[in-house]
């Protein structure tokens, strides 16, 4: 797939999913004091940041290690998508999970809240399929973090203002178009497979 600025900066916000995290990152940091607050999700947000910005780097050496192929990341990269998409649309039953009661620190907020698999497969296949555009997708990394930072550092102010269900209605219509996005690489890597299949049975 060629993907433009614009279209990797949507895609990488879609699954770092800012809105979505708003909950999550709001049950995390209550016991934290309220002028901390902003200080601990900028360090968050900077963690998750140099994790993909590092797996954009040596992406390419990762695959070569792995002995794995961008096609295979590719479909791999689309299962995880459609994946995450579905729990997006059609969230688990909310459970009583075990209050933080101290400062978070990596986990559960700059991983996987932010840098999870998807994130990380995402940003590894933008690089593998089209290196050339490298600065353009760390370009594009970068105001994906700073619409993650602006987002959840405003994450009180937005749940007063539009409430809990307007927040899981766009989440649940970010998983949707994420599940359009997720097909369409699933489809493409199926048709790239079935050609060399076809290639490979003329020689």
């Amino acid at each position: 797939m060629d993907y433009t600025f614009v279209s990797a900066t949507i895609l990488l916000v879609l699954i770092t999913d800012p809105v979505g995290n708003i909950p999550i990152f709001a049950n995390a940091l209550k016991h934290v004091p309220a002028q901390r607050r902003p200080r601990v999700i900028l360090r968050e947000i900077s963690i998750a940041f140099f994790l993909l910005l590092t797996f954009m780097f040596v992406g390419e050496g990762f695959l070569r290690v792995m002995n794995l192929s961008e096609l295979a990341l590719q479909i791999g990269g689309g299962v995880i998508l459609f994946l995450i998409a579905l729990r997006m649309v059609f969230p688990p039953p909310i459970v009583a999970e075990t209050e933080l009661l101290m400062e978070p620190l990596i986990v559960p907020l700059a991983v996987p809240s932010i840098a999870g698999p998807s994130a990380l497969a995402t940003v590894l296949l933008l690089v593998s399929q089209q290196p050339e555009k490298r600065m353009e997708w760390v370009g594009a990394l970068c105001l994906t973090m700073l619409i993650c930072a602006t987002v959840l550092m405003s994450a009180e102010r937005i749940q007063r203002l539009i409430g809990t269900r307007v927040v899981t209605a766009i989440e649940r219509l970010m998983g949707l178009v994420l599940v359009s996005v997720a097909i369409e690489m699933l489809l493409r890597g199926i048709r790239t497979f079935a050609l060399q299949l076809a290639q490979g049975g003329g020689t």
